[in-house]
């Protein structure tokens, strides 16, 4: 599986979520801290995923021209 189709997988950033967090705890933070990197996390992941599913829906219609 190429890097682009994992870093659009909602999958892969719920488990880089659950791996952080789970450090994080491990480590003593506070919940506060946790639950704004798990938030921050899965808000990039979001962001992620959504430019590489368009930059591929755009080459497609590039394609198709």
């Amino acid at each position: 599986m190429g890097w682009k189709k994992k870093l659009s997988s909602r999958k892969f950033w719920a488990l880089i979520a659950a791996f952080i967090t789970s450090v994080l705890v491990i480590f003593g933070a506070s919940q506060g801290s946790i639950e704004k990197v798990t938030a921050i996390i899965t808000s990039g992941g979001a962001v992620i995923a959504y430019i590489l599913a368009e930059g591929n829906i755009d080459a497609k219609a590039v394609d198709k021209k």
